[in-house]
């Protein structure tokens, strides 16, 4: 979807928290200029914001997952493992939280954020 996709989603985000609800973001995020964004938003509606890079650091893992992952969206055609290692992406150098999927299961990151949430 690029900038349009993230421009929607970001007046999504804004309108919600403005009307005191919480929200959920899970974007790729990959310049800067997005993750700046995000942050803008939390600070102008006074909410608090939990930022979270999902990795998995054991490559041979995330390009099983990658090829065989299957869209339950009819017409999505998942990304191809070449598209993903060739995506462009610049690296966090924000603070931010990393969640490792290689290491935790989807189940205990849920538990790991939920706990940060209340601290």
């Amino acid at each position: 979807m690029g900038p349009a996709g993230y421009a929607v989603a970001m007046a999504l985000a804004r309108e919600n928290l403005a009307c005191g609800q919480s929200v959920v973001v899970d974007a790729v995020n990959p310049v800067v200029e997005c993750r700046e964004a995000w942050r803008e938003i939390a600070a102008k509606t006074a909410v608090p914001l939990l930022e979270i890079e999902v990795v998995c650091s054991d490559a041979a893992e995330h390009r099983r997952r990658v090829e065989t992952r299957r869209s339950d969206i009819e017409g999505l055609v998942p990304p191809t493992w070449g598209e993903v290692v060739g995506r462009y992406y610049v690296p966090w150098s924000e603070p931010h939280w990393i969640i490792d999927t290689a290491v935790m299961s989807a189940e205990e990151a849920v538990q790991a954020i939920g706990a940060r949430m209340t601290e």
